[in-house]
């Protein structure tokens, strides 16, 4: 069940973490990790419950304990979450999910240096503006928004694909531009419509908008929508559904929403990401300072390719595609 915790509620549990007996992991005491999420929170299906799984791959495989915090709304309490969490001696490590966390990370980071953080979908900065303490978390999602691009531009048969993003930013029109440049590498001639849901975090948290834009595509003739919208691209994954076109998703494999509609997820291991952050941290391995780049190598950035949908790719389009993935690792092909 979705919900958002109390300061007091918040206090308990970390009083309670701090009383944690020793892990079995050798340490001589437990460490609370802990978490503010995106605009959502849990149960978005994506981006969200991503992290949070992340934090359960870190408690049960690492003895670490967990405590997380969603801000209402549009996530205005974003830095008093973390501040809170920083704030208490018994969570030495703490993430934020996603970029609208940049500014306040970083700032709250330089104040409490003898803490670790991370922020996932960090925005690039100078190095030198990047505290020690701080790990920013990139995903290759321009890269692997390329992918999807070259796997619509080869399955579409209307020749007329879609883009729906949420939250108009950088970031997300990084994932459109990679988007069409893989659509277009493949299938010069082939019509991209793009469209957002808004301007701000809340874009990310109406799935009726998404579907209410992807309808519209599809009724242009689109056949094969491409979404990075956080929970709003439920409308959009409900749209394919009911109109019998297909949609690619982001962050998480969504086949299940939709059977047979789901084209295929670019999916970004957000949860590795965290555990393995976790675990540098446990291991004096933590890369504070610097930008962390999870990429096409090592699969942290991927496509969905499994038994359920080969049926809607097909094994020629599958194996183009892994020749492009090779090739943009490898440097011989640019996404720009």
């Amino acid at each position: 069940m979705k919900h958002s915790f109390t300061f007091l509620s918040i206090l308990i549990l970390l009083l309670a973490a701090c009383s944690s007996q020793p892990s079995s992991n050798g340490a001589s005491e437990k460490i609370t990790v802990g978490m503010v999420f995106d605009v959502g929170g849990r149960g978005d299906k994506s981006f969200n419950d991503a992290a949070y799984h992340g934090l359960e791959m870190s408690r049960d495989s690492l003895g670490v304990d967990i405590v997380y915090i969603e801000p209402p709304g549009e996530g205005a309490d974003r830095e008093a979450a973390l501040r809170q969490l920083a704030a208490d001696p018994g969570v030495p490590v703490i993430f934020g999910v996603g970029l609208l966390f940049s500014d306040d990370i970083t700032a709250i980071a330089a104040e409490f240096p003898n803490k670790y953080f991370a922020c996932i979908d960090y925005p690039a900065r100078p190095e030198e503006e990047i505290p020690a303490n701080l790990s920013g978390i990139v995903f290759q999602d321009k890269e692997g928004s390329f992918l999807a691009g070259a796997l619509a531009g080869l399955v579409t048969k209307s020749n007329s694909i879609g883009f729906i993003g949420g939250m108009e930013s950088g970031i997300i029109k990084r994932f459109r531009d990679g988007f069409i440049a893989g659509a277009k590498h493949v299938n010069p001639d082939i019509t991209v419509i793009s469209g957002y849901i808004g301007m701000t975090g809340s874009a990310f948290t109406n799935p009726a908008k998404g579907k209410e834009l992807a309808l519209g595509q599809y009724a242009k003739g689109v056949d094969i929508i491409y979404q990075a919208a956080g929970a709003s691209g439920l409308g959009v994954v409900e749209a394919a559904r009911e109109t019998g076109n297909l949609v690619i998703s982001t962050d998480r494999d969504q086949w299940e929403l939709a059977p047979g509609h789901v084209l295929t997820s670019v999916t970004k291991a957000i949860d590795r990401a965290v555990f393995a952050t976790v675990e540098q941290v446990l291991t004096g391995a933590f890369r504070g300072g610097r930008m962390n780049i999870f990429g096409l190598d090592g699969r942290y950035t991927d496509y969905v390719y499994n038994k359920k949908n080969a049926p809607l790719i097909g094994n020629d389009v599958h194996v183009r595609i892994e020749e492009i993935r090779k090739q943009i690792i490898a440097g011989e092909l640019s996404v720009e």
